[in-house]
């Protein structure tokens, strides 16, 4: 299950074999969760920093009138809240979805980690770079996407963030999750959920049976939302000049 987050991590530069072991270490003593068990609670004090192995996680406010907002989600091989442990407290809270495996990891080892290992380091920087950049993407989608085009925007992405770690086929992925988590993901009602998911069925986008997502033309379902990618980061920035900057540098040099 540890694959899972050297394959995310790998994405932005080239871990050593020593780099993988420093990992392993870190993440030798994981622990089974129930489905719907808080990590943290709003209000904590945060010690440490969770890491998910396997299921899902999500990142929740409680408004005042009670309802839930999932205002992230995390799959196996993210972190939750990397660097929270600077926090005095929490003001969300973070709770299972699914079964999970999911290691603690001392605020201490994050520190060696962004300090002694300059690669992992890197990785990790990307990784909450990366997820301040959903958080984005998913606020756009709230106020400008209808739910429709919400609900296929986000099956979009975890078919991406997902390929990634090993988890998602081509044209499909397991989605245990519920109409009501997908309501307060997607700022609608368990009713529109379901109306929204007849709909992407209506027009041959996708199929939901027993807990599994089969997207059954892709191009079509991203066009549908418009779906761009970059957001996700998963091209490794290179040292290459825009034409710009080119055109710069050639004239300072003649």
């Amino acid at each position: 299950m540890l694959n899972t987050l050297i394959r995310k991590l790998s994405i932005v530069g080239k871990l050593t074999e020593g780099d993988h072991e420093t990992l392993r270490r870190v993440s030798v003593r994981s622990r089974q969760v129930p489905a719907r068990q808080d990590l943290t609670t709003e209000g904590d004090r945060p010690e440490n920093v969770h890491l998910v192995l396997s299921g899902f996680v999500c990142r929740y406010k409680i408004l005042p009138k009670g309802q839930r907002h999932i205002t992230a989600l995390m799959v196996p091989g993210d972190f939750c809240d990397l660097h929270v442990a600077i926090l005095d407290e929490m003001d969300h809270s973070i709770a299972t979805l699914t079964p999970c495996t999911v290691v603690e990891i001392p605020r201490s080892t994050i520190r060696d980690l962004t300090e002694n290992h300059p690669r992992i380091a890197h990785a990790l920087w990307w990784a909450t770079l990366v997820d301040d950049a959903v958080l984005r993407e998913w606020l756009v989608g709230l106020a400008g996407r209808e739910a429709a085009e919400r609900m296929a925007h986000l099956f979009c992405e975890l078919l991406l963030r997902l390929s990634v770690v090993g988890l998602a086929e081509k044209d499909g992925y397991a989605l245990p999750l519920t109409q009501i988590d997908l309501a307060d993901m997607l700022g609608l009602t368990p009713v529109h959920v379901n109306r929204t998911l007849q709909h992407l069925r209506s027009k041959d986008l996708i199929v939901l049976r027993k807990r599994r997502l089969e997207i059954l033309d892709i191009a079509r379902l991203k066009a549908f939302c418009g779906f761009v990618p970059t957001y996700l980061h998963h091209t490794p920035r290179t040292n290459k000049l825009n034409p710009h900057q080119h055109k710069l540098q050639m004239s300072a040099s003649g």
